[in-house]
């Protein structure tokens, strides 16, 4: 085990946490304490920055520029007074060092960068990429000579991290990680707490509970499933019969248990993807703990905590009153932008997110948008009535637009590279109720109990909140019988969160929309715009998909992961106000009263350890495959692969970037019987190949990318001639010919070229080396 290298992240990791945070007491002014917990991903952004911008000339450089300008932060801010508390400091270290630790446990248990279960090949080889590069955007390791086709800037941060700390890219992969986790769990942690705090609510049960949903806890596709192998024939049959018939895994019992049955909930209409090869689940329903149990390093997993330190700024935002106008610009022309550049960068499904978390909080803000206008503007754009809540919401639509195109020009160069031939399109095979509460249930259900407890505070009488119920449960059962399952569950959700958020300033507007609140004051806080924020997006990947021959798959896949930080953040100040706060004021008798508070408790506790279940499966599972704790995702290779790992080491000593040609097109994994390898070389080493892996099919277009795989096939097998202008054609330095390319090309002419010579012969491999001048 690498302990050297862990202490070396760890403490740089923490370095950051109090930079960051030191900063971060500018931006959070109002939360200062609970802001400490940005520290890291404030930190990693002002040094993304810089070398996103620097590294256009040199990513050396632009590395120790953007240190530099994040020493220079610090130092400033500490001039300013903006001290970090000593033991707010410590508490967030506490957690993030936790986190940091469990995930390096993870991954030392099972460290291997494989091609297959996931996309660790496309991780891996990108931040191989940047290893090697001089400048940005990397050469595309699978589409040598053109500049990668994918979102890049989670990769480019782990690899500006190796080096800052001189990590070679195998240990550096696990690593980053585990900081890419840490990050998310503390941001959630502060975010929680700090709105919990806005709230008068205990700060640190709050923080703690968002910490666990969203680090730890799982869907309920494990508990449903455990409770059906618990309970005799003649119950669990019904619920078999829900399901479809058809439940397996854990319902077979502990032995049949497999973590990756929680990720794969919903299942679409076969049509969706049949023209995908080779066959995959249809959708893909993720959540944390899978993610890092199944480690890929992917952008959908690195950007939350950039999308969560944007959620902090709507937050900060949504705190700050109308007086302070500057600051209220700044944060959304400023800060946001900026943060949202990152994640466009990052993971560009969740770009669009940073606008919509914006445009819910100007909406719902105590400060109305026109109050961002200058003083003589806002006076006349007051409107009462219908016509002032539509400019309310068409000012904050105006403003998240603004946000999307500022942070579009801090990201500007990654639009301008490769164009994607992907399209929206409408109404894909909806989810189920049972699939939806199978997922989504650990926040809709108290997220509906927490909206109905604040809007029967409200009514009369028992009669209408009876009647309340039932018109929810109505709602709900109608729309699934319409086959509109997510309108009923989320829409609910959606109406109420957003009355509550609007609070009394909607119902002085509208006649016969209730108060939802007591002595004027909003019955609820910031967790509104998270609860709001979430739904939408489960909505919208109802109706609305990117098309691909996958289905609505990627959709739901890079969606689900951002609707569970919101959610997991919304729902520890939501649970701690049922915990602590809740009276309910029915029944009419006290032991009545008392009765219903014990149950809420009894929810709660239930509905934590319902969720940890997983965990404790594949916990329990993944800590039997221990051998010897290692960090390095490349020493299977030997054991795995033994023809072709000394091959692979030399190719990876080669220096800078040439340009090498490996067997095409290349798949899920290493070398198939029809040949089709999983272009092993290109992607544990960073080195550039002429034709990977068929996603570039998906990334450019599928004409250009066969083009090239028929290249590759010319020069393994083609003329003299035809060989000879293709190598030139891509300058190629070596022609690798293992396993995967014998299988495939059957003979291999290209020892015979003038030029070609042989480099490296070990094992099965053979590399060539072209000399281009002859």
């Amino acid at each position: 085990m690498e302990f050297a290298l862990v202490a070396t992240w760890l403490a740089l990791y923490l370095l950051l946490l109090y930079a960051g945070a030191t900063a971060a007491t500018a931006l959070f002014p109002r939360f200062a304490d609970e802001g400490t917990a940005f520290g890291v991903p404030v930190a990693l952004s002002v040094l993304w920055l810089v070398v996103y911008v620097v590294g256009r000339l040199s990513l050396t450089v632009g590395v120790w520029l953007g240190l530099a300008v994040l020493l220079a932060v610090t130092v400033a801010a500490t001039y300013r007074g903006w001290a970090v508390d000593g033991r707010t400091y410590a508490e967030v270290a506490a957690v993030f060092s936790l986190a940091f630790l469990f995930v390096v446990w993870i991954r030392a248990v099972d460290p291997g960068i494989v091609p297959i279960g996931g996309e660790k090949f496309l991780d891996f080889g990108l931040l191989q990429s940047l290893l090697r590069a001089e400048t940005i955007p990397p050469e595309d390791m699978w589409f040598a000579g053109e500049p990668v086709a994918y979102y890049y800037g989670g990769h480019l941060l782990a690899a500006t991290l190796a080096r800052l700390t001189g990590t070679a890219g195998e240990y550096a992969y696990n690593l980053a990680l585990a900081g890419f986790y840490a990050t998310l769990v503390t941001a959630a942690y502060g975010l929680a707490g700090a709105v919990a705090a806005d709230r008068d609510l205990p700060r640190r049960l709050s923080a703690g509970l968002a910490a666990f949903f969203v680090g730890f806890a799982s869907n309920l596709s494990t508990p449903a499933k455990f409770l059906v192998w618990l309970l005799p024939g003649s119950l669990s049959g019904p619920l078999v019969d829900a399901a479809g018939g058809e439940l397996g895994g854990l319902a077979a019992g502990p032995a049949s248990f497999s973590y990756w049955d929680a990720s794969r909930v919903i299942q679409d209409d076969p049509a969706d993807f049949a023209a995908y090869e080779p066959a995959i689940a249809p959708v893909i329903d993720e959540f944390p703990l899978f993610s890092w149990l199944n480690g890929d390093l992917h952008a959908h997993m690195m950007s939350t905590g950039f999308l969560l330190l944007a959620a902090a700024l709507c937050f900060s935002y949504y705190q700050t009153p109308a007086a302070e106008r500057r600051r209220r610009l700044a944060l959304l022309f400023g800060a946001l932008p900026a943060v949202g550049g990152i994640v466009a960068v990052t993971n560009t499904w969740s770009f669009p997110s940073v606008a919509g978390l914006t445009m819910l909080t100007v909406a719902v803000a105590p400060a109305p948008p026109t109050t961002l206008l200058p003083e003589r503007y806002a006076r006349q754009a007051r409107v009462d009535g219908v016509g002032g809540e539509l400019v309310r919401i068409g000012a904050a639509l105006a403003v998240a637009v603004l946000v999307l195109a500022f942070g579009l020009l801090w990201s500007l160069p990654f639009w301008l590279g490769p164009a994607s031939g992907r399209e929206l399109a409408i109404l894909p095979d909806r989810s189920s109720l049972v699939e939806l509460l199978a997922v989504h249930g650990p926040f809709v259900l108290p997220f509906g109990l927490y909206l109905f407890a604040r809007v029967a505070g409200t009514l009369s009488d028992a009669r209408s909140r009876l009647a309340a119920a039932a018109a929810a449960v109505g709602v709900v059962a109608g729309a699934a019988a319409l086959d509109i399952a997510a309108v009923g569950l989320i829409g609910p959700l959606l109406v109420g969160a957003w009355l509550l958020a609007r609070g009394p300033t909607l119902s002085e507007r509208f006649d016969g929309v209730p108060a939802l609140a007591d002595g004027g004051d909003r019955p609820v806080g910031f967790e509104a715009v998270l609860i709001l924020a979430g739904a939408g997006l489960v909505l919208l990947v109802e109706f609305v998909f990117v098309r691909e021959n996958i289905g609505r798959m990627n959709t739901v896949f890079k969606t689900y992961m951002q609707v569970w930080i919101l959610w997991g953040v919304a729902v520890g100040p939501v649970l701690c106000w049922l915990l602590v706060r809740w009276r309910p004021a029915w029944p009419s008798s006290a032991r009545a009263r008392t009765g219903a508070a014990i149950g809420v408790r009894a929810f709660v506790a239930l509905l934590v350890v319902s969720t940890s279940l997983y965990g404790a499966f594949a916990l329990s599972n993944h800590a039997d495959r221990a051998g010897e704790l290692t960090l390095n995702g490349r020493a299977y290779v030997d054991d795995a692969h033994p023809q072709e790992a000394a091959a692979i080491r030399w190719l990876d000593d080669r220096e800078g970037q040439p340009t090498i040609v490996t067997a095409a097109p290349a798949g899920y994994q290493w070398a198939p019987a029809d040949g089709k390898g999983a272009s092993a070389p290109a992607s544990l080493t960073g080195l550039p190949t002429v034709a990977g892996w068929y996603h570039e099919a998906q990334y450019r277009n599928n004409t250009v990318y066969q083009q090239r795989v028929s290249d590759v096939e010319t020069i393994y097998t083609g003329n003299r001639s035809a060989q000879q202008r293709l190598v030139s054609k891509y300058n190629v330095t070596y022609v690798y010919v293992g396993p995967a390319e014998r299988n495939r090309y059957g003979t291999v002419t290209i020892g015979e070229l003038p030029g070609a010579t042989v480099a490296k012969e070990t094992g099965g491999v053979t590399i060539y080396r072209v000399d281009q001048d002859r």
